[in-house]
């Protein structure tokens, strides 16, 4: 029997045509998918184990620079790292405490998950977050006697309305003026931040504090206070909150049409205006709907917290806890997928957390602290480019060897 090999192959497979059957329909000769690719696995498989392990590697690596960073000061790196995780995860209250610390870098994370997707950098997650807590503080303080059942859904939308009106702008001046997003959401953190000190100043400024004026609003509706959980902790329904939005931060950008829209503009803007999709719109909405994860973390900050009110004293960063940058690093941690953002922004909720802990434990100096928390966003952020490596050289692996196979059939 003699094959006759067919120029042009067909999609699903090589048509081969045998000679001394001519009556027979042409076949198709798919080759059986193999999970492994030259002694290792496939790319569906690797890609899953790279995007845990790099980052975990990644912070194993930062601590050993934070151990050393402790060692120069004449303190034991073990018993350091040992009252970290005290302090994260060490009891009910403890985990309680690192979620409530990690639901704004959730919120901010997801956000950053729809911007990155889209193609957008969005680094405007403070002033996000701002826009969501003034706007909502203040129609609570509009509105109040309103019922509860009302009030708690009211203030949570307005806050995502107002961090989406915040994030849309410099969305509009990307799409329609071709002004660069990062530089443009810096800004825009700034212009929030003055706004915050401005208005509590004099507009939303508590009445009747006598002569010394304290930069904070009055303490909103009892109505509009988030509700604690069952469990006798801190923990409240924000935390719930953020971990809906994660799974809605999902369906939007993997289970919707408005998903694969975003995601098709964010791989290749040309292709996809080429396929008719509204390119500049769709960036708009990225940033509208990433805006809009954070406003929902600003209104929490203010419902969820223990003063119930909006607090500008100390500055902006205060308030956000520098939530809208740390929300960057627990998305990339996450692979910029909202549902891995989860369990990476409750570990660098655990690293805040229980940091308290290790400065109160050794006693050493707040600002080694911050350097730690430094140290694992660099090799996070680092970590990035080794990761791509990896799953670029196994691609090629596969692709390698699919064609091998291909033409082995062929022979």
């Amino acid at each position: 029997m003699h094959v006759i090999d067919v120029p042009d192959v067909h999609p699903e497979g090589l048509m081969t045509i045998t000679a001394d059957e001519p009556d027979l329909e042409p076949t198709f000769d798919t080759p059986d998918p193999d999970p492994r690719v030259g002694g290792a696995f496939s790319f569906d498989v690797v890609k899953p184990l790279v995007a845990l392990v790099v980052p975990v590697v990644a912070v194993t690596a930062a601590l050993a620079v934070g151990a050393i960073m402790l060692l120069a000061l004449g303190t034991n790196p073990l018993r350091g790292y040992a009252a970290l995780f005290d302090g994260a995860f060490g009891g009910w209250d403890a985990l309680a405490d690192t979620a409530i610390k990690a639901m704004p870098l959730l919120l901010v994370g997801v956000g950053i998950c729809i911007a990155f997707r889209t193609g957008v950098i969005n680094i405007g997650g403070e002033g996000q977050i701002i826009a969501g807590a003034l706007l909502s503080t203040t129609v609570a303080l509009i509105i109040p006697n309103t019922p509860r059942i009302l009030l708690v859904p009211i203030v949570l939308m307005v806050g995502a309305i107002g961090g989406a009106a915040w994030g849309a702008i410099p969305g509009a001046l990307k799409a329609y003026a071709g002004v660069n997003e990062i530089l443009s959401t810096i800004m825009m953190n700034i212009i929030a931040a003055q706004l915050l000190s401005f208005l509590l100043q004099d507009l939303l400024i508590e009445k009747g504090v006598g002569a010394i004026r304290i930069q904070q609003t009055e303490r909103v509706d009892p109505n509009s206070h988030l509700p604690i959980l069952p469990g006798g902790t801190r923990l409240h329904l924000g935390v719930i909150v953020a971990i809906l939005v994660a799974v809605l931060g999902f369906v939007l950008l993997f289970r919707s049409a408005i998903g694969m829209r975003l995601r098709s503009v964010g791989h290749n803007p040309a292709a996809s205006k080429y396929a008719g999709m509204a390119v500049k719109r769709s960036i708009v909405q990225a940033m509208a709907f990433s805006g809009a994860c954070a406003g929902v973390a600003g209104a929490i900050l203010v419902f969820g917290s223990e003063s119930h009110r909006l607090i500008g004293e100390g500055g902006s960063t205060a308030f956000t806890q520098n939530a809208g940058f740390n929300g960057i690093v627990a998305a990339l941690f996450g692979s910029l997928h909202p549902i891995a953002t989860i369990p990476a922004s409750f570990i660098f909720g655990g690293l805040l957390t229980g940091g308290i802990q290790l400065q109160r434990e050794l006693q050493v100096p707040a600002a080694l602290i911050v350097a730690l928390n430094g140290v694992v966003v660099v090799f996070v952020v680092s970590s990035l480019k080794l990761r791509g490596r990896i799953n670029r050289w196994v691609e090629q692996r596969e692709h390698a060897r699919s064609a091998g196979i291909q033409r082995k059939d062929v022979v």
